[in-house]
C-alpha cells in the first residue's frame, strides 16, 4: 500500500510534450543558439574561459590542445571531447572565422576538407580579439554562475569589448529553430554602432549603408543590390549571393587563361574542383578544356577554356550557374536577446541589444572599481591619520595590551583602518611615503569624482562607451591586414545567354545527307549540283550552304522536327555517319527536308493530302535528340513540304494538274496541329508548292529557260478551292523546278 500510493496517474502525451519542451529548451539555450551579447554559444564561452584560466594569452606560449579541451570536459563542459575539440578548431581556422579567437599551432584543417589532427598534436592559445571580447571578466564586469558540478563558477556571458556577433557571424541548428549569421567587418560594425549612439530613434537604413553587408573570411563578391542587402537586414532573414573573385591571365598568341583566386564562404575548394571535372568529363560545360588546382597558400583554380575564341565572361557565368563558384549565403538572425529569449532580430535590433549590454558591462566596471577606490581611500585615510597622530599610535602600540580596540576608539577608525595601520612596516612611516599616500589619495579622489559622474550621467556614459569602441575600430582598422575588408560589393548580373557559337569558329561548311541517311559535312561551300561520292546503293538526298556555328533543321514525314549542331556533323574524308545517331528518328520514318535555321523566319509545312500551316522558328527548335512533334498526321498521310514564307502569295499544284494561286495570310499561323486544306482534289494530292510576292509572279521550268507568270487571276482564288489547269509548257511532272 505504501508503494502504490507513491505511484501517481498521469496522461502520457502532456508528460511527453513537457519532457521534449524541456529538452528542446536545454538544447536552444544551453547549447545552439549564440547570446545576442557576445555572440558566444556555452561551449565557445567555456573554451575562452578555460584557457583564459590556463594563462593562454598571446604573451604566453602554446599548451596542447588536449589539456585545453580536458580542462573544459572537466570543469566546465560536461560533454564529448570531439565536439569540444571541434568548436575549437573551428575558432582557429581563418577561412571560417572572420576574427580568429584561437591561435592554433599545428595542423588545424584547410579549406579542402581536410581534418585537423588529433588534439595531442595541436596546441593553442588565445588571439588578441579573444582577450578583448573577456576584457573586464577581472573587474566584476558580468555575472558568474556556479558550474555544473558546483565546485567553480564560471562566467554567464563575455564582457565583449568587441562585437563578436556580428563580427565573427554565429550558425547553429536547434530543435524547431536555427541560425546562420554571416560575419561582418569589424570596423563596419563600429560605424553602425556609433551612428546609433547618436541617433538612437534612426531607421535600419543608415545602419545598412555603414554596415555594408557581410565580409567573409575566404572574401568573393556579393552580387546583391542595396535594395535586397537592406531587405535582408530589416527582416533579419533573407539570402546573400556570392560570386568567386577571378581574372584572366594572357598567355600570348591570343590565347589566355582564367584564374580563381577567392571562392564563396563554406564552400569546400577540393570538392568545387571535383564539380567542376564531373561536369567537363559529361560534357556539361562545353566551353571549358580543363581545370587544375595551383593552390598553395592562397587560392587558385585555373580553368582553361576550350579554345581561344570562348569568351572568359561567358564561361564563367556558365561555371557560376552549374557550380558553386556561385553559392547563396542564408541569413538567420535567430538569437538570444537580452532577456535569453530565442528570436529573429533585425539589424537594428542586434546593435541595440549588445549597445545595452556595453551599457551594462561599463556600469559594473565602474561601481566595481569605486568600490575598489572606497576600499582603498578608507585605508588611505587610516594611514593620515596615523601619520598625524604618530607617536600617538606608535605608544598605543607599544604599551597598551589591546591596542586595536583602543585606536578604533581614540581615532574613530574603522576595523580595516586600524588593521591596516597595525599591519605598516616601520620602513612606511618615512616623510616621503607620506607624501606618495596624500598624492594617491588625491588622484583617488579626483577619479572617484569623474566616476560617479559616469555612473549617474548616461549621456557621458555613452560619449565613453562611444570612445572604447573607437579605440577598437582603430585597432582593427581597415589598414591592417586582419581588418581589412575581404569581401567586395558589384551589380546583381543580369541573365547572360551563353550561346553555342561562342565557342566554334565559324566556318563555311556543305551539309550533305544522303538517301540512305549518312550525313556528313566538307569544308568551304561546294556547288550544290557537284557529283558527291556515295556509297553503291545510295544517292544524295540534300545538300545545303550552312556555317559550323549554325543549327540544322531536319523534319520528317510524320511532321517532327529535329534539331542538328553544323559543328557535330562529321567531315573529312568517307561518307560520314547515320543521322539516327545523331536524332530519335523512327525506322519507318524519312526526312523529308533539311535546311539551316534562321531566326525569325517562318515556314509553310504541308502533306501530301494538302493540309498545312505556317509554323515560326520558336517551334521548330527540339531541345532534346527526340526532336519535336509539331505537325499531326493521318496514318495514310505524310508530311511532304516545308517552304520558308518569303512571299505573300501561295501557288499549289496538284496531281491532277490543277494550280491554285491564293493570298499566304489566308493559312494560319500555328505552333501544331493539322492544320487547314490548301486544295480540294477529288482524287490525288499535291504535287508541289511555291511561295512568292505577287508583283513578281510565279515561275517554273519550261523547255528552253525560265517562264514567268504575272498575270494571276487565270488560277487565283481562295484557300481550299480546287484551281484551275497549269500554264501551257508547265513541266510534265507536276513541279515547278524538280
Amino acid at each position: 500500500m505504501m508503494e502504490s500510493a507513491k505511484i501517481k496517474d498521469v496522461h502520457f502525451s502532456e508528460e511527453l510534450s513537457k519532457r521534449y519542451l524541456s529538452y528542446a529548451m536545454s538544447t536552444i539555450v544551453s547549447r545552439s543558439l549564440p547570446d545576442v551579447r557576445d555572440g558566444l554559444k556555452p561551449v565557445h564561452r567555456r573554451l575562452m574561459y578555460a584557457m583564459r584560466q590556463l594563462h593562454l594569452d598571446p604573451k604566453n606560449g602554446y599548451k596542447k590542445c588536449a589539456r585545453v579541451v580536458g580542462d573544459v570536459i572537466g570543469k566546465y563542459h560536461p560533454h564529448g571531447d570531439s565536439a569540444v575539440y571541434g568548436a575549437m578548431v573551428r575558432l582557429a581556422q581563418d577561412f571560417s572565422v572572420r576574427y580568429p579567437l584561437v591561435d592554433g599551432q599545428g595542423n588545424f584543417g584547410n579549406i579542402d576538407g581536410d581534418g585537423a589532427a588529433a588534439m595531442r598534436y595541436t596546441e593553442a592559445r588565445l588571439t588578441e580579439f579573444a582577450m578583448d571580447l573577456m576584457d573586464g571578466l577581472s573587474d566584476d564586469a558580468v555575472e558568474f554562475s556556479d558550474t555544473y558540478d558546483g565546485e567553480d563558477s564560471e562566467p554567464s556571458v563575455m564582457p565583449a569589448m568587441v562585437p563578436n556577433l556580428l563580427c565573427n557571424g554565429a550558425m547553429g541548428i536547434a530543435v524547431g529553430m536555427a541560425t546562420n549569421i554571416p560575419p561582418h567587418n569589424l570596423s563596419e560594425v563600429s560605424d553602425a554602432l556609433l551612428y546609433l549612439i547618436e541617433n538612437p530613434q534612426c531607421d535600419d537604413e543608415p545602419l545598412v549603408r555603414r554596415l555594408k553587408g557581410p565580409d567573409f573570411p575566404t572574401g568573393g563578391i556579393i552580387v546583391d543590390n542595396f535594395e535586397t542587402i537592406l531587405t535582408n537586414y530589416k527582416q533579419g532573414k533573407g539570402n546573400f549571393r556570392i560570386r568567386s573573385k577571378w581574372h584572366t591571365e594572357d598567355l600570348g598568341h591570343g590565347q589566355y587563361q582564367i584564374v580563381v583566386t577567392e571562392i564563396p564562404y563554406q564552400v569546400i575548394k577540393s570538392k568545387l574542383i571535383e564539380k567542376i571535372a564531373e561536369l567537363l568529363l559529361n560534357k556539361k560545360i562545353p566551353f571549358l578544356g580543363d581545370v587544375r588546382d595551383e593552390s598553395a597558400q592562397d587560392i587558385r583554380i585555373v580553368l582553361e577554356p576550350k579554345n581561344r575564341m570562348v569568351d572568359a565572361t561567358l564561361l564563367m557565368e556558365q561555371l557560376f550557374r552549374l557550380t558553386e563558384l556561385e553559392a547563396k549565403f542564408n541569413m538567420n538572425m535567430n538569437v538570444l536577446d537580452l532577456d535569453g529569449v530565442p528570436r529573429v532580430m533585425s539589424i537594428k535590433e542586434v546593435l541595440h541589444d549588445y549597445l545595452q549590454h556595453r551599457n551594462q558591462v561599463f556600469l559594473r566596471k565602474i561601481r566595481y572599481r569605486l568600490s575598489k577606490i572606497n576600499a582603498r581611500l578608507e585605508i588611505l585615510e587610516g594611514y593620515l591619520i596615523a601619520y598625524l597622530n604618530l607617536d600617538e599610535i606608535i605608544r598605543i602600540i607599544r604599551e597598551e595590551d589591546n591596542p586595536k580596540e583602543i585606536m578604533m576608539q581614540e581615532f574613530k577608525l574603522s576595523d580595516v583602518q586600524a588593521e591596516a595601520i597595525l599591519n605598516m612596516k616601520l620602513r612606511n612611516l618615512r616623510k616621503l611615503d607620506e607624501d606618495q599616500i596624500n598624492q594617491e589619495h588625491e588622484e583617488l579622489l579626483a577619479e572617484k569624482a569623474s566616476l560617479e559622474i559616469l555612473e549617474n550621467d548616461e549621456a557621458k556614459r555613452w560619449l565613453a562607451i562611444a570612445e572604447e569602441i573607437k579605440k577598437i575600430k582603430d585597432k582593427y582598422s581597415k589598414k591592417t591586414a586582419l581588418g581589412r575588408r575581404r569581401t567586395d560589393f558589384a551589380e546583381a548580373p543580369c541573365d547572360v545567354e551563353v550561346p553555342l557559337e561562342a565557342l566554334i569558329e565559324k566556318e563555311p561548311i556543305t551539309v550533305i545527307l544522303s538517301q540512305k541517311g549518312w550525313i556528313r559535312c566538307i569544308k568551304g561551300h561546294a556547288d550544290l549540283n557537284e557529283d558527291f561520292k556515295f556509297k553503291d546503293d545510295d544517292a544524295k538526298l540534300f545538300v545545303i550552304h550552312a556555317q559550323t556555328t549554325d543549327k540544322i533543321v531536319v523534319l520528317d514525314n510524320k511532321g517532327k522536327f529535329f534539331n542538328v549542331a553544323a559543328n557535330d556533323i562529321p567531315s573529312g574524308r568517307g561518307y560520314g555517319q547515320p543521322i539516327r545517331l545523331m536524332i530519335d528518328l523512327a525506322n519507318n520514318d524519312e526526312i523529308v527536308s533539311m535546311f539551316v535555321f534562321e531566326p525569325e523566319a517562318k515556314y509553310l509545312i504541308a502533306t501530301d493530302k494538302a493540309y498545312g500551316f505556317i509554323v515560326d522558328e520558336n517551334h521548330i527548335l527540339a531541345q532534346t535528340r527526340n526532336g519535336r512533334k509539331i505537325m499531326n498526321v493521318a496514318d495514310d498521310e505524310n508530311v511532304r513540304f516545308c517552304i520558308r514564307v518569303n512571299g505573300d502569295y501561295v501557288a499549289v499544284v496538284g496531281e491532277n494538274r490543277r494550280m491554285l494561286v491564293f493570298k499566304a495570310e489566308e493559312i494560319p499561323t500555328m505552333a501544331r496541329g493539322h492544320g487547314v486544306l490548301l486544295q480540294k482534289y477529288k482524287d490525288g494530292r499535291i504535287s508541289d508548292i511555291q511561295i512568292f510576292n505577287g508583283e513578281y509572279g510565279f515561275c517554273y521550268n519550261r523547255a528552253g529557260g525560265i517562264s514567268i507568270e504575272k498575270e494571276l487571276i487565270t488560277w487565283l482564288g481562295h484557300r481550299a478551292q480546287v484551281g484551275k489547269l497549269v500554264p501551257f509548257g508547265f513541266p510534265k511532272n507536276n513541279k515547278f523546278f524538280k
